[in-house]
């Protein structure tokens, strides 16, 4: 934490973009936490302007996760066809994360903007499972702005009280993802052969490299 503060009182909100865009394209980077603390610096400091914050983060985050999209639509969908057998990723299974992301792509881009972990993979895992571009990019901008304005004007208004409700906030966050996981993972695998039947239905014949 106090690593990301240094740097964000040396560059500014470069340090702001290069870590939210890079933790959106996939690569494990405390993007949250450079949001918060860009935004208690312009809090307390007055040396950044909170709305420059916010856009940049939102910018950020939509840029790097259009580029995840990008990376996992032209590899990811082509390994997952060529090697998933070899960790349990039957065509059954891809064409029933297809169509998952085809019926609740948006929502699953949305809320995965909010949890940590779900916020790094996101646009990866859209891509590869060939979500439609445009309910992505739909769901991507709309995801991405509102994170970057909830938190980042929350900890710049709440200044002083900061490193309290940063606390609070990982206990939260922590909890919400191990429940989310908990009802995803309980759902599909009670619903497994259902949804895989209705991606069969939609998603007729074998899949293929494109």
């Amino acid at each position: 934490m106090h690593f990301v503060e240094h740097l964000i009182h040396v560059y500014g909100l470069l340090t702001v973009a290069v870590i939210v865009g890079l933790e959106c394209v996939g690569v494990p980077m405390p993007g949250e936490t450079a949001l918060l603390a860009a935004a208690m610096y312009a809090g307390t400091k007055h040396d950044l302007n909170i709305v420059a914050v916010i856009l940049t983060a939102a910018a950020a985050a939509i840029v790097g996760r259009m580029i995840g999209y990008v990376i996992g639509r032209s590899f990811g969908y082509w390994l997952l066809l060529r090697y998933g057998n070899y960790v349990r990723m039957t065509q059954k299974r891809i064409k029933l994360g297809q169509y998952l992301f085809m019926r609740h792509g948006g929502k699953i881009v949305f809320v995965a903007q909010f949890v940590p972990v779900l916020r790094t993979f996101a646009g990866l895992f859209a891509g590869a499972n060939v979500m439609p571009w445009r309910s992505f990019m739909v769901a991507n901008a709309v995801g991405s702005f509102f994170w970057a304005v909830i938190y980042g004007y929350a900890v710049y208004a709440l200044g002083r009280q900061f490193e309290r409700v940063e606390g609070s906030m990982v206990i939260i966050l922590g909890a919400i993802t191990i429940v989310m996981c908990v009802v995803a993972g309980v759902f599909v695998h009670r619903h497994e052969a259902q949804l895989t039947a209705e991606a069969e239905r939609a998603m007729p014949g074998p899949l293929e490299l494109r």
